[in-house]
């Protein structure tokens, strides 16, 4: 043995040493043991060599089993998808302190490629069913490829193999194209090169013209963009389109007609940058073959119909696994499945038990793209795959001319049958007539909800929250398949959103367990909400009121436990805003704009000066009466920060604990002055924190009403004051009697307070072309001086707008820099004191 006693890192070393002294083995990819790439002696092409992969190995000490190691190899590199990410290689390798081995990428590509594959268990377990599937497939590569090389003995061989084999893997600093890494290209290119390609992609679909005939037309010419394939020869054929002359052009005569004679770019300069990184053709051994698999080059809405891209591959089996801790691990033996909005039924991939399992779907074409998986294998049975509006149709078997296979007919009209049967489902979201699902990718179109046969039967049960399709589907297999397992995928509405109170009242049944992921995990979705996968037991007949969800970050790592609350019998905090509203004698003094109750509505909640600035004000006005309260609103939901996570969170109504908390209201009330949107363009500012004096005002301020709040100058409780009199100001209340004490403030608010009489400061001291002191005409002008100016309009002073007119991010003013940050840093203080509050006087539940 060449490399004994010695550990696995040193193993590595050493035949990195000694055989591919002439690459780069440095690299590191993911869990891969050993990764080899080109040495890059041109810096300038650093980003070109990042690309290039030559052999990807599993590392072992001693002398171990070769297929074994083959085995984990594959099983991590499709764990991870590390094909998805980066380029493949030539080869795979194994090797310990004895041997090396060598298996071609493409011998083992389809492995890649199947639905039905757990691709979610541990990789060094060798008693999987997956293991079992690989071992057996890189045992029929190694029999046809004796790729199998000992250090010691075929010193020579396997040095002649390496430099015959990977060193050939570039030439001229390009790489080359063969049959490992044609799709990762062509998927690449799909990002890079088709959208500046000026083509109706919608007509050449109809002719079956998709994007890989452009692709293909790209890949055979030479680096001069001439065609390496003669029009009459057979594998020109295979070519819908063709590169010629600089543009693209049809290449089949009886599709000429239908299109311009050429197709040009909208910007050629994508397409040149593109392939400067590639050689072409494709070496000429391989040509051939990727003409003949060119059905691997896919668009993406039809990797969408095989079923390849809905709910993503990790919370399948995350789901799966599930189940089992819930029903048994041999729960499929034990239960039957339903799929009733299979789409393709990338859903059921995992699943074992061909024999009970039943997939439906609204649409035939997508019944037929999962017979055609059946014919490839998918653990299927053709006739347990139907096409079936659950909506709309009624549950009939076939023998009496209905849609549903009389086996599971028979199993939905027996009762005990009934309690074996799970109903696992991502159903649609949005449109009833598409396969959009729960990811969001359609938007909510009540006309086509309302109209289905389940809305009219339940619509008065389930009120406002049965206008989405999703819940229809789920009321329908609770009251009409009673005793069922439901196991879904669905957003958080049914347990927390106020629309769906009537829902949650109709809808019976026990959550049995819980995750939630991050929404933008899913296909196409982009927002930061949880989508939650559901295990419901119909069996057990009760309200949902509390549950402890297990949460998982994008890459399916567990992060924490989290509680969720039925907020049904709670009233909201925009219940608890209304009643700080009309009282005696009350000024308005600023709008409120608060629209929902939850995390997802928060940039919804500002204060600006008037009503009339909003399209569509939804709110309360802001008064001398309810300072205190909006304050304490405001700050309640600004304080803690919106994630993915709480997004569906809802406010809800107080205790009474706020009232006798001084300090607490004090806190929210120094959160709110320096976090509002008041604009002195709009009307009196009467926000404004500090005296004249204290930051040298250059003249009167036209309002003195929040400092003379904060010294306990404004009487609240007498209702006959008229505090916006006009022939009297706000200072003039000290000479009240009965008036309220100054409000103390906590050593991290009066932290804001200095940050903030900084900033004032610091624009107080600014050179302005003109002063026009009180000047109506110059407020809210930038580069003019207003005394009144706000904390809006002082960060639109020093920081601008750009063309668009939107404010900037930034200004070239470093003191101005350095002093809203530390206003915004002591402002972040603040609002950690004032989060625990939040959840002690019941704004939100633990």
């Amino acid at each position: 043995m060449k490399y004994a006693n010695i550990r696995e890192e040193e193993v590595k070393n050493k035949v990195g040493q000694d055989f591919f002294g002439d690459f780069d083995t440095t690299k590191i990819l993911g869990n891969i043991d050993f990764c080899v790439t080109p040495k890059n002696k041109n810096p300038k092409q650093t980003k070109l060599f990042d690309d290039i992969n030559l052999l990807w190995a599993e590392a072992k000490t001693g002398d171990y089993d070769v297929i074994s190691m083959f085995a984990q190899l594959i099983l991590t590199i499709g764990k991870a998808r590390t094909f998805d990410k980066t380029l493949p290689p030539a080869f795979l390798g194994a090797f310990d302190g004895k041997k090396i081995a060598f298996i071609p990428y493409n011998a083992v590509l389809d492995i890649f490629s199947l639905n039905d594959f757990n691709w979610n268990v541990t990789s060094s377990n060798q008693n999987t069913k997956e293991f079992s599937i690989i071992r057996e497939r890189v045992q029929k590569s190694l029999d046809k490829n004796d790729y199998l090389y000992d250090f010691l003995k075929d010193e020579k061989e396997l040095k002649f193999f390496i430099k015959n084999n990977l060193a050939k893997a570039t030439e001229s600093g390009k790489i080359l194209i063969n049959k490992n890494n044609f799709v990762p290209i062509y998927l690449r290119w799909v990002e890079q090169v088709k959208p500046y390609i000026d083509f109706n992609w919608e007509d050449g679909k109809k002719q079956n013209i998709l994007d890989n005939s452009f692709f293909l037309a790209d890949l055979f010419v030479d680096d001069k963009g001439t065609p390496v394939i003669e029009d009459d020869t057979p594998i020109s054929e295979n070519l819908f389109v063709v590169f010629k002359n600089g543009h693209y052009e049809i290449a089949k005569e009886n599709l000429k007609s239908l299109f311009n004679a050429t197709i040009p770019f909208k910007d050629k300069k994508p397409y040149e940058q593109f392939w400067k990184k590639y050689k072409r053709p494709p070496l000429e051994e391989f040509q051939k073959y990727i003409l003949e698999r060119k059905d691997l080059l896919v668009p993406q809405d039809i990797r969408e119909r095989k079923g390849a891209y809905f709910t993503p591959r990790i919370w399948v089996e995350l789901s799966q696994k599930y189940i089992a801790d819930v029903l048994g691990e041999d729960w499929q033996e034990e239960y039957y499945v339903w799929d009733c909005a299979a789409g393709t039924g990338n859903l059921l991939a995992g699943l074992t038990n061909k024999y009970h399992i039943f997939a439906s779907t609204l649409d035939q074409s997508d019944v037929n793209a999962m017979h055609e998986r059946i014919e490839n294998g998918a653990l299927l049975l053709h006739d347990y795959v139907f096409q079936f509006d659950f909506l709309n149709d009624e549950f009939l078997p076939k023998s009496k001319g209905g849609k549903l296979p009389d086996d599971l007919y028979n199993i939905i009209i027996d009762e005990e049958k009934r309690k074996k049967l799970v109903v696992y489902i991502n159903p649609p979201y949005a449109e009833a007539a598409s396969m959009e699902t729960v990811s969001g990718k359609g938007k909510n179109k009540t006309d086509v909800a309302v109209t289905t046969n389940v809305y009219k039967k339940y619509q008065n049960k389930i009120g406002i929250g049965g206008r989405e399709l999703f819940a229809q589907f789920f009321i329908r297999i609770n009251k009409e398949i009673l005793g069922s397992k439901l196991a879904e995928f669905s957003t958080l509405k049914i347990l927390q959103a106020p629309n769906f109170s009537d829902f949650r009242n109709e809808f019976r049944a026990k959550l049995e367990k819980i995750f939630i992921v991050p929404a933008n995990t899913f296909d196409n979705v982009k927002g930061k909400f949880p989508i939650g996968f559901f295990l419901w037991n119909s069996e057990k007949y009760e309200n949902f009121e509390y549950i402890q969800a297990d949460v998982y970050d994008s890459f399916g790592n567990f992060i924490e436990k989290k509680g969720i609350s039925n907020n049904s019998n709670f009233k909201s905090i925009n219940d608890w805003l209304i009643t700080t509203r009309n009282r005696i004698n009350e000024k308005n003094i600023a709008y409120i704009s608060a629209k929902g109750n939850d995390f997802q509505n928060v940039n919804f909640v500002f204060i600006i000066n008037d009503k009339n600035q909003l399209p569509h004000p939804r709110g309360s006005w802001v008064t001398d009466k309810n300072l205190t309260e909006i304050s304490i609103y405001f700050a309640v939901r600004h304080c803690i920060e919106a994630t993915w996570l709480n997004d569906r969170d809802q406010f809800l109504f107080p205790n009474d604990k706020w009232e006798s908390d001084s300090d607490f209201q004090n806190d929210c009330l120094a959160f709110t002055l320096f976090s509002n949107n008041i604009q002195s363009q709009f009307g009196t500012n009467h926000w404004i924190p500090f005296t004249e004096l204290e930051v040298n005002a250059r003249s009167k301020f036209e309002s003195n009403f929040m400092t003379d709040f904060i010294a306990g100058k404004v009487k609240i409780e007498n209702q006959n004051v008229d505090l916006f009199s006009q022939q009297e100001t706000l200072s003039e209340f000290e000479t009240l009697k009965g008036l309220s004490t100054r409000l103390q403030f906590s050593e991290e608010a009066k932290l804001v307070f200095d940050a903030g009489r900084n900033l004032w400061k610091y624009y107080h001291t600014q050179e302005f072309p003109s002063f026009r002191g009180v000047d109506s005409n110059a407020v809210g002008r930038r580069g003019v001086y207003n005394v009144n100016a706000s904390l809006y309009d002082i960060r639109e002073h020093f920081q601008g707008r750009n063309e668009k007119g939107k404010m900037n991010n930034k200004s070239d003013d470093e003191t101005y820099m350095r002093l809203i940050a530390e206003l915004r840093s002591a402002l972040k203080i603040l609002a950690k004191k004032i989060e625990p509050k939040v959840y002690e006087y019941g704004f939100l539940k633990e």
